[in-house]
């Protein structure tokens, strides 16, 4: 194994969570990077790194999803699809491709916003993986895409269109530049990026599917080709498969790096740094890689992912990765969270002046996180809840924990921490029928329509309970409760699922049966993730 990392080397993954199909710029000494985030609400995460290792996470592109009323319950395969995040004009912009509708763009003068509305710039199904280009030397505008063939039949080719530099339309049909099909063992071509260097256009695109891969870059004079293709990136004898789609970023001192997604199952899509160069125009010990003049960029060790690598030339910083802990200050939650569909517009404050709330959560004076018990016929199912408070489990060995009190007294209402995917598995405690409060622990397999337990229900004191997960290796999660005279382990281990496109996430639920009137709320404090 190689050693652990040094103050001046880096091991990856960089952003070890599912921060997928991630695109990379630099402003000034400011590094930014977004990611998709299909049907969770917001979206469009907004990270910053001053060394490309160290990432903050600084916010949200996309306050909301819409049209709005599509987005009121879990679409977990639609939304946010692969974005291109750009700086142009004093501006920052992001592109996506929503596969239902087509592709949108948001723009901000700044990365904390304010970012506009989404602006539909082309209609389409299957329009995905959308990227612009502005030409600084011509004034030409130029946008890319790749196609979901489960909403166009069509995939593995790249179409190029001119763009009204504004980022407001498409100015033509658009044409194949880059048709997969026409490349000897090349398939499912995707995820495209697109520069300007040294006289070239430069498209950056995966091909292969996600779990078995390459990197492949292609290079023309002219924008719609004809272009060269290599393959700059593979698996090869290393454990990184993939690898798949991301981004190149260039650092004041001219160092090139190259910021890319390895699938991991129920971790979802990790976030790999690699070191990235130019081969040298008609390099004799590259043969072909001259072409018609001009080198091709190598990227890891020469073409294979690395796992440690010396730092960019950057200047030190303190370590620093995402926020996962929360104590929910004033009852709200922090950046990393995101709800599962669209939460409700924040309703007026009733004539009695009561709490404001935000979503499904009620504000407070203190700590700690107030979730209130909403009514649905779906409580068997939290896969088709949109009140579930998520984030993404991290990629290695750690235990999460939070407390938890059910402040309602309405029969079946339930509150808990999940481990949620395509399976789930959940405990907290639920108000029984006669009002006790009880103790559960529950799961649903892949494919079932409802939940069953995986332990005995027992009671529950009324003044709350400690839940934790232990996620080991594997994502293997086991379950126990603290009720205040120490842990005790509930059920068997579960193994963490991914679900459609995004790896499994930790969740926050509070819910009760359909009914009339309030059925109170959950409050959830101290939520900790602590590595194993």
């Amino acid at each position: 194994m190689s050693a652990p990392p040094t103050d001046r080397t880096y091991r990856n993954p960089v952003l070890d969570a599912d921060w997928s199909d991630p695109d990379v710029i630099r402003v000034g000494d400011d590094f930014y990077l977004t990611a998709s985030s299909f049907g969770r609400v917001p979206g469009l995460p907004l990270l910053h790194s001053r060394d490309l290792v160290n990432w903050t996470l600084v916010g949200h592109a996309l306050h909301r999803l819409e049209p709005e009323d599509e987005f009121a319950v879990p679409r977990h395969d639609r939304g946010v699809w692969a974005p291109s995040l750009r700086h142009h004009d004093g501006r920052f912009w992001i592109f996506w491709g929503d596969p239902d509708q087509g592709v949108f763009q948001v723009n901000a003068p700044g990365i904390r916003g304010p970012w506009t509305r989404p602006y539909l710039v082309k209609a389409g199904k299957g329009l995905i993986d959308p990227c612009p280009l502005w030409d600084e030397e011509t004034g030409e505008a130029y946008l890319v895409h790749a196609w979901a063939k489960s909403r166009s039949g069509v995939k593995n080719r790249l179409t190029g269109h001119r763009m009204d530099p504004r980022g407001t339309g498409l100015l033509d049909e658009g044409e194949v530049i880059v048709d997969g099909d026409r490349i000897p063992g090349w398939f499912t071509l995707e995820g495209p990026k697109l520069y300007r260097h040294d006289g070239w256009f430069w498209i950056l695109a995966p091909a292969g599917g996600v779990e078995t891969g390459w990197q492949g870059a292609f290079r023309s004079r002219d924008f719609f080709g004809p272009y060269e293709e290599k393959v700059v990136l593979e698996q090869r004898d290393t454990d990184v498969n993939g690898p798949h789609q991301g981004g190149w970023v260039r650092t004041p001192s001219g160092e090139d790096w190259f910021l890319h997604f390895q699938q991991r199952g129920a971790y979802g899509r990790v976030v790999h740094l690699q070191p990235m160069r130019w081969s040298a125009a008609g390099d004799p010990s590259r043969p072909g890689e001259g072409g018609r003049g001009g080198g091709w960029p190598v990227i890891g060790n020469d073409g294979a992912p690395v796992t440690e690598h010396r730092r960019p030339d950057l200047p030190a910083q303190p370590a620093a990765a995402p926020a996962t802990d929360d104590d929910f200050p004033g009852g709200r939650h922090g950046p990393q969270w995101q709800w599962t569909a669209n939460p409700p517009a924040d309703p007026p404050p009733g004539p009695d002046g009561g709490a404001p709330h935000d979503g499904w959560t009620t504000r407070h004076s203190g700590d700690g996180l107030r979730l209130t018990c909403v009514r649905t016929a779906d409580a068997h199912d939290l896969r088709a809840l949109p009140n579930v408070l998520t984030q993404r489990l991290p990629g290695t060995p750690c235990t999460v924990e939070v407390d938890l009190r059910l402040d309602s007294t309405e029969p079946g209402a339930r509150a808990g921490l999940a481990v949620l995917g395509d399976a789930y598995a959940w405990i907290g405690i639920q108000r029984g029928a006669d009002g006790t409060a009880h103790l559960v622990h529950r799961f649903a397999e892949a494919g079932a329509a409802g939940e069953r337990d995986a332990a005995h229900p027992r009671l529950a004191p009324e003044g709350g309970v400690r839940l934790r997960i232990e996620a080991g290796a594997g994502a293997r999660c086991r379950f126990s409760y603290d009720t205040g005279d120490g842990f005790r382990p509930s059920g068997r281990t579960f193994a963490a699922t991914p679900w459609r496109w995004v790896g499994a996430l930790l969740g926050l639920t509070a819910l009760a049966p359909t009914g009339r009137g309030s059925a109170g709320t959950a409050a959830f404090t101290g939520f900790r993730i602590t590595p194993a």
